[in-house]
């Protein structure tokens, strides 16, 4: 009867036991959930936190990349000093600061002259002490900038007629030149100037006309829209001369914004599309040509690039890959676009810390300086000082990347940081192996940064066409700049003689660069 009772009571003790160590399991699983909960909450505030602070330096800081020598110095983080680290430190001192320099504004020689002459009066002309006449000896010189307002005129085509005295069966009518846009009240010069302000200027069409509202002539922005698109179509032949040129080139640069047509066949007017930009890097013919897409796909930059089998400049897009491989080219990566990340980063990690973000900067600074003084160089110059110089600190800077690549990070733009440069290690390398190949794609974001500070003014494009005539005025525009030519004499050229041209060398010798000395 005990053992029965003692079994009993045994079953009865397991069976707590049991239900005692289930409970602690609950217990702490809920414990578990709740530190993940807050591990969780906690790295949220932290994110959102880095994000303010990102989003501070933004609104309220310079938005210049160039860093100073004390931000590149702040390296206090026992993890991050290595022996390479040190000498980086010391050696970042020796870079200068940037300091602008003040530059006195002169007056072109080439501006014409109106004198102004300021004389004495009859009885100033008399020496005060004894009476005598004076003799003028000499000038004194000085000049100002002065503006003449534009002003609006009218040509009048004034085609004469004639007719056979004799028999009266015979009537001829002079011809008149062909214009850009046939039966239009818009000259060549008009269509410039209206051109010229809105691509190269960035003022929209409405604005203009009000301006020319103010001159007495109404211009409604409809028709000042229809002129670019049709001027867009005008210049077609030239834009497809300057594609075949720039795929003739050893480099090009890509680059892609977006752009929001309202009007497009089967998509929304929120729906973003791309405007694309091309551009080389030729002293003798700068070419710099934009292209419109409703995509970023890839079939858009290989249409862009053609037959082109030299290297190819880009930032990260996974296409630009893509049409490398396809079209073995040599791809490079841009430095410029890596520093943005990491400087992003020391950004979000707020004033007076120092991290990786700053150990990374240092590195990319010192490749920038190896640059800088290789300026002046030769192309086999250039490549010897990158081997001498630059390789070294890439094995350095490597080193560092993979000792940091696996490593926890609190900071989701450092962590981006540090994984685009992993990922896009191999095209950042190259430019090393070539002397004439660049460190970045800025010679493509340059030429891209018109169209974009247009796109703040003018905002969208109404309709495909008029996205189109964009792309096509944009490439003149910024390629006559380019090649050191004013963009609106220059289009006052082509919409001149254009025109009336008949042969593919009429067009050839309306490029920019063959144009130069006739316009600048």
């Amino acid at each position: 009867m005990k053992n029965t009772d003692q079994t009993q009571e045994n079953i009865k003790l397991k069976q707590r036991l049991a239900a005692l160590e289930l409970q602690l399991s609950e217990q702490n699983n809920t414990l578990k959930k709740q530190d993940s909960a807050l591990e969780n909450k906690d790295h949220k505030i932290q994110t959102l936190e880095e994000y303010i602070r990102y989003m501070v330096q933004q609104r309220f800081g310079s938005s210049s990349e160039k860093l100073s020598v004390d931000q590149i110095n702040l390296f206090d983080e026992a993890e991050l000093l290595s022996d390479d680290d040190a000498s980086d430190e010391e050696d970042s001192e020796n870079v200068p600061a940037y300091k602008r320099k003040k530059k006195r504004t002169s007056i072109p020689e080439k501006l014409p002259r109106t004198e102004v002459i300021h004389d004495l009066s009859e009885a100033e002309k008399v020496c005060p002490h004894d009476g005598t006449a004076l003799r003028h000896f000499g000038n004194e010189t000085s000049e100002q900038l002065d503006y003449i307002p534009a002003q609006m005129s009218v040509l009048q085509h004034v085609r004469r007629k004639y007719t056979c005295p004799c028999c009266n069966n015979y009537m001829v009518t002079a011809n008149k030149p062909a214009q850009p846009i046939e039966k239009s009240i818009a000259s060549p010069g008009l269509l410039a100037q209206v051109a010229t302000h809105k691509y190269c200027d960035a003022l929209p069409l409405y604005r203009q006309a009000q301006m020319f509202k103010r001159f007495g002539v109404e211009l409604d922005r409809t028709s000042l829209a229809n002129w670019m698109i049709k001027c867009g179509v005008l210049i077609q032949p030239l834009i497809n001369l300057m594609y075949e040129r720039a795929r003739e080139s050893s480099l090009l640069h890509m680059d892609e914004t977006v752009l929001q047509v309202l009007k497009e066949s089967e998509r929304s007017a929120q729906q973003q599309s791309r405007m694309w930009v091309m551009t080389n890097n030729e002293a003798s013919a700068r070419i710099t040509l934009f292209h419109y897409s409703l995509t970023r796909k890839i079939s858009e930059a290989d249409w862009m690039l053609g037959d082109f089998s030299g290297a190819l400049m880009t930032d990260g897009y996974a296409v630009y890959d893509s049409v490398c491989k396809t079209k073995q080219l040599a791809n490079l990566g841009c430095w410029a676009h890596t520093r943005r990340y990491f400087k992003e980063a020391l950004d979000a990690q707020g004033k007076n810390k120092a991290g990786k973000a700053n150990t990374a900067l240092a590195f990319i600074q010192k490749l920038y300086r190896i640059e800088k003084l290789s300026d002046n160089q030769t192309i086999d110059e250039k490549y010897q000082a990158r081997q001498a110089q630059a390789v070294p600190l890439l094995d350095q800077l490597r080193q560092w990347l993979d000792k940091n690549i696996h490593r926890p990070m609190n900071s989701e733009k450092l962590k981006k940081a540090v994984t685009y440069l992993h990922n896009q290690w191999p095209k950042l390398i190259r430019y090393t192996e070539n002397g004439a190949w660049p460190i970045d794609n800025n010679a493509a974001e340059n030429a891209i940064r018109p169209m974009v500070i247009g796109r703040k003014n003018w905002l969208f494009a109404a309709t495909e066409k008029g996205a189109k005539a964009s792309a096509n005025l944009y490439s003149l525009v910024e390629t006559a700049k380019a090649n050191n030519v004013e963009p609106s004499v220059y289009l006052k050229e082509v919409f001149t003689r254009l025109p009336a041209a008949t042969c593919v060398e009429d067009v050839e010798a309306l490029l920019p660069w063959n144009t130069a000395k006739v316009v600048r």
